[in-house]
């Protein structure tokens, strides 16, 4: 049985801060479940997640270079070589010389890259744990979700 978590904390610093501590936790649950559907609907494409979420971060119109990907996904540049091998491996991205350095590469989203990353979207951007809520109260998590991240999360501002 889900435990409730009175909405008004009273005036006790004790009671404000379990009030934050119990809604982190909720919070870190949500996420679990989330990633938790988000990897088997990413398995269910014949992807990893962390292939996934490689070919979700590129720009399927702007080519960019690898040292550039590991950049965006916070890793290792020698993680994205094996990353990047897995996805050319599969026909979704080529590595082709960079017009403007030759000696460098760039990574080229292929069109079978851009069906694959369509359906890593749709996997990603999946709402069900959230069908429960009316648009109202949808509304109301989106706008705390925004204010508890402060805008602090890479990519997001557009979709505010």
């Amino acid at each position: 049985m889900a435990q409730r978590i009175p909405t008004e904390a009273g005036p006790s610093a004790g009671g404000r801060a379990d009030l934050a501590g119990a809604a982190v936790r909720r919070i870190m649950h949500v996420a679990s479940a989330i990633r938790h559907r988000q990897e088997a609907g990413v398995a269910g494409l014949g992807l990893t997640p962390a292939v996934a979420r490689a070919l979700h971060v590129l720009d399927p119109d702007r080519p960019l270079p690898a040292r550039t990907l590991a950049d965006q996904l916070r890793c290792d540049r020698s993680n994205v070589t094996t990353l990047v091998d897995k996805l050319e491996q599969a026909g979704l991205v080529e590595r082709r010389a960079d017009p403007t350095d030759r000696r460098q590469k760039t990574l080229v989203v292929t069109e079978a890259g851009r069906r694959m990353r369509d359906r890593v979207e749709r996997v990603m951007s999946d709402s069900r744990l959230l069908a429960g809520l009316t648009d109202a109260e949808l509304a109301t998590l989106h706008e705390l979700m925004w204010k508890v991240a402060d805008g602090d999360c890479p990519g997001e501002r557009a979709s505010r």
